[in-house]
């Protein structure tokens, strides 16, 4: 998304986060660690998530009103951590207020509500940023380094699986979980998604899946399926990518080795004669990759504010965060057709003003 604004003043952004949930308080020690910004306070509407705030940050501004937040000039930014459901009304009064919005994912529920975001961040030339923080994730970006230099050579399919018992939420386990798999797998392949298929189970809430299967095609004819669950004994956050080189082993519970390579595979030649077929297996070496020790919350705010500074585009951008709403929307409706497979329409480069 194209943008003309850029701030030319030097002083840390003042940065208000709405919203003390599950993820606020993540996201409020990480804006008041951030020298690029300064906390300029916490805005919710309830009372005991703004009180365990103040007993914890005394003296810190707090806002019950978003009214109030949004009518003070000194405020150049808002981090937003607030339901799905409620992302739209809230960036679209902020955009429209003159402020800079990071949103948590999902940037929107509908395609139709994101697509309004980003022409509204447009008109009034602010940054716009979903809140996508696995792709700030060091094993993530060592993966993308593999990709990208061909280390896995043609990639040839994902299956990841994101399970854990709870949290339960009313949007439902896709819009939930999905999010984060839909970003990293975008963001390693940099190819749109063309078409979603998606089964799942409804057990305590008609309507509100607690599982869900989702596999998607990307626009090279590479596979990824995805298994998300409230429903799972025990946490599992793993990733396989199987390549005609490499194959890679991501596990995000992982401490020390997150990142696993692989030299292993099955190699095909074409027969020469009639009924001579040669396939063989390769087996070699297993290779754990360094990787830096960082947050990726505070990387991503951090571009958050060279975005505002510069008018560069953020890594996790807003055209992301367009197609993550694109493929999780067409996943929910494969789901209402019993795995009815939906093609993703195609998605615009940009959206003018």
């Amino acid at each position: 998304m194209a943008r003309r604004f850029v701030s030319v003043n030097n002083a840390p952004l003042r940065t208000a986060v709405v919203g003390y949930g599950y993820w606020g308080p993540n996201l409020v020690r990480n804006v008041m660690e951030r020298p690029e910004l300064e906390f300029a306070g916490l805005c919710d509407r309830d009372a005991g998530r703004a009180a365990a705030f103040s007993a914890r940050y005394h003296g810190q501004p707090v806002f019950s009103d978003l009214d109030d937040v949004l009518a003070d000039d000194a405020i150049d930014a808002l981090v937003v951590a607030t339901p799905p459901r409620t992302h739209h009304a809230i960036v679209r009064a902020a955009l429209e207020a003159g402020k800079h919005v990071l949103v948590e994912k999902p940037l929107a529920t509908t395609s139709e509500d994101a697509i309004d975001l980003l022409e509204t961040a447009a008109r009034h030339d602010r940054t716009l940023m979903p809140g996508h923080t696995f792709v700030y994730s060091p094993p993530v970006n060592k993966i993308k380094e593999l990709i990208s230099a061909g280390t896995l050579g043609e990639v040839y399919f994902v299956t990841s699986s994101r399970m854990n018992l709870g949290k339960y939420q009313a949007d439902g386990v896709i819009c939930d979980l999905a999010p984060h798999d839909l970003s990293i797998l975008l963001y390693w392949l940099d190819e749109p998604v063309v078409e979603v298929a998606a089964t799942g189970r409804s057990v305590f809430q008609a309507g509100v899946p607690e599982t869900a299967f989702i596999t998607l095609t990307f626009a090279s004819g590479a596979n990824a399926n995805i298994q998300v669950s409230w429903l799972a004994p025990r946490k599992v956050r793993e990733m396989t990518i199987v390549g005609s080189s490499r194959m890679v082993q991501y596990d995000d519970t992982a401490a020390d080795e997150a990142v696993r390579v692989f030299d292993r595979g099955m190699e095909f030649a074409p027969p020469k004669t009639f009924g001579e077929y040669q396939l063989t297996y390769r087996s070699g070496d297993m290779v754990v990759p360094r990787l830096e020790a960082a947050e990726p919350l505070s990387l991503e705010l951090a571009d958050f504010a060279r975005a505002i500074r510069t008018g560069a585009e953020p890594r996790s951008n807003a055209q992301l965060g367009l197609e993550i709403v694109l493929a999780m929307e067409a996943a929910e409706e494969s789901l209402r057709r019993n795995g009815e497979p939906i093609a993703v329409e195609n998605v615009p480069l940009r959206v003018a003003a």
